[in-house]
């Protein structure tokens, strides 16, 4: 199942809500930690988005075309709004990271001064 029908099929909301720093910073223990786990896999959602929608957008582009053949592919556009229909990957990871759906670990460091 690709990403788009992924996203587009689940409950997720669209806009950005308030949420608890409290229980965010309750998953790792460190709110800036438990920020950057969400920043990091927003941009792998971004990423993967960016990858998916321009592979779908490549199966239209005719590079022979001049600039008076080029017309409006109804498919095209609908892909398009699709993906700005879907929820920004900042939500997404969000959403994953509160519902624990992201893995992630600590790099253990040796603590030099003991």
């Amino acid at each position: 199942m690709s990403k788009l029908r992924k996203h587009l099929s689940s409950s997720m909301v669209n806009t950005a809500e308030t949420k608890n720093l409290l229980e965010i910073k309750g998953k790792t223990g460190n709110l800036y930690e438990s920020i950057a786990v969400i920043a990091k896999r927003a941009n792998q959602i971004n990423i993967g988005l960016k990858e998916e929608l321009h592979n779908k957008l490549d199966e239209f582009a005719s590079h022979t075309d001049s600039l008076e053949e080029i017309h409006e592919n109804k498919e095209q556009i609908e892909i398009s709004r699709a993906y700005e229909r879907m929820p920004n990957p900042a939500l997404i990871a969000t959403q994953e990271f509160l519902e624990e759906k992201i893995y992630y670990r600590k790099n253990q460091e040796d603590n030099l001064f003991s």
